[in-house]
């Protein structure tokens, strides 16, 4: 049986439904769900596959794979709480071991503190405010309890890195060497000699010899220990202690001349060069000149300079290692700082 018309003429079946006061849509909700055409509607991404178009950007969650249907999404790293760091962390400045040293039996040695004090580093009260900041090393462990006893003989203490000399019967002595003077401690021709200079230090019991050698025409820093392996090691080109001189030439050097004697030059008795070179004056036909090197041979800083057509008017060693001889006058001797004593030891490793 047919439905009725409406007084219009319109069949019930294609009426549109009214719009819902405020709503912009035209359409209920209800319309909308029982309509077919809303579940082909272009915003929808299956829609717009089955059809043959492409969905517009930003349509759809998903993308799309080959044949128009949605793509599985890709599995993410997943981040646990194993996952590595890296740590930007700067290493600790003492990388010594801080487990205790050695103690000696009840009773022997000395307390660190006065080992300290009697070789100048600090009063006993500093000395123990540097233990417990770490500052103190004994046979290459870190010390922090006081009141810790250690053989002075024969115990390897450290400052800050630097060895300290607590033996009491070491000595380490700067002399300026003045010209025409032998670096021996006695001549046979009575000539003036090093030993002239020590020779109360001698007659008190002090058995002194000379670091190396200076010729007589030569001036300047040399140095006198009763400490043997460290002399020794000072003497020993294998561990590069640096000395520098000053050396008045004849003549102006050209350029070049530097350059030179620091790629080495071939001698009688083999190879040489310097490790630095300058130029610091010239004046009246004379150059002044400063060198370091490391060797130890002998007249071989004016062999050096012959070789190149300079010979040497007047030579005088300023440094050895850490030590200086500043304005130190001929002929005195002074006593090595704690500092410098320290340099020298570390310098050759001991």
């Amino acid at each position: 049986m047919k439905k009725p018309a409406r007084r219009d003429g319109t069949p019930d079946h294609k009426r549109t439904a009214r719009p819902v006061k405020g709503k912009g849509t035209g359409r209920s909700s209800s319309a909308r769900r029982s309509d077919p055409r809303a579940q082909d509607a272009p915003n929808s991404t299956a829609g717009n596959a089955a059809a043959g178009k492409k969905p517009h950007r930003g349509q759809g969650s998903a993308p799309l794979n080959k044949r128009g249907r949605p793509a599985a999404p890709k599995p993410q790293a997943r981040r646990t709480s194993a996952t590595p760091t890296i740590s930007n962390a700067k290493p600790a400045r003492h990388q010594h071991s801080i487990a205790e040293p050695a103690k000696l039996p009840s009773g022997e040695g000395v307390r660190l503190q006065k080992v300290l004090a009697q070789a100048g580093v600090a009063s006993r009260r500093a000395a123990e405010e540097m233990i417990d900041r770490g500052r103190i090393e004994v046979d290459g462990v870190i010390v922090r309890e006081q009141g810790l006893r250690v053989d002075p003989e024969n115990a390897v203490i450290r400052v800050d890195g630097v060895r300290v000399v607590v033996k009491k019967d070491l000595v380490h002595l700067v002399l300026n060497k003045p010209r025409g003077w032998q670096s021996t401690m006695s001549d046979d021709l009575g000539r003036p000699c090093v030993g002239d200079i020590v020779s109360e230090r001698v007659a008190a019991g002090q058995r002194l010899f000379h670091v190396g050698r200076l010729d007589a025409d030569t001036e300047g820093l040399l140095l006198l220990t009763n400490d043997g392996e460290l002399a020794h090691r000072l003497m020993h080109p294998s561990f590069e202690v640096n000395k520098t001189y000053l050396a008045t030439v004849k003549g102006v050097l050209p350029r070049g001349v530097g350059k030179q004697l620091k790629a080495g030059v071939e001698l009688e008795d083999g190879p040489a060069k310097v490790d630095k070179f300058a130029l610091l004056e010239v004046n009246e036909g004379q150059s002044l000149v400063r060198l370091d090197l490391h060797e130890g041979r002998k007249h071989i800083v004016r062999r050096l300079l012959d070789f190149v057509g300079h010979p040497v008017i007047r030579l005088v060693r300023t440094n050895i290692g850490p030590v200086a001889l500043g304005d130190q006058r001929p002929g005195t001797l002074r006593v090595l700082g704690r500092n410098e004593v320290g340099g020298l030891y570390q310098a050759v490793g001991l």
